[in-house]
């Protein structure tokens, strides 16, 4: 069943649907309300989501592969107690990575 977790953000605050099966929901007022606190501010919640995608991409970029871009997708899930989380696909974690090269290789044009 969805419930309504309501964050705080330096703007203001934000109500975002949720799992009422996931831990760490607080009730606002008497049981029975629709919309329960969240345990920190919504910024807050995504540093695991930004420290995941720094992690990533500086195992991705460089190396031998050295591609000019790097994409990483991945669904981000909020849960009152632990923020943001990446969401999972059946059992594991969803991460989509897609890496482009474009500038020809250094000695391509000697080969050609």
């Amino acid at each position: 069943m969805s419930e309504l977790v309501r964050w705080q953000t330096e703007h203001g605050t934000i109500v975002v649907e949720s799992d009422d099966r996931e831990p760490g929901f607080q009730s606002v007022s008497r049981a029975g309300e629709l919309i329960h606190d969240a345990a920190g501010k919504f910024e807050d919640a995504f540093q695991n989501v930004r420290e995941a995608a720094q992690a990533a991409l500086a195992s991705l970029r460089g190396g031998e592969l050295d591609p000019d871009a790097v994409e990483l997708e991945f669904g981000v899930k909020l849960n009152a107690a632990a923020g943001a989380v990446i969401a999972k696909t059946s059992v594991e974690g969803h991460l989509k990575v897609k890496m482009t090269w474009g500038r020809p290789r250094p000695g391509a044009a000697e080969e050609a």
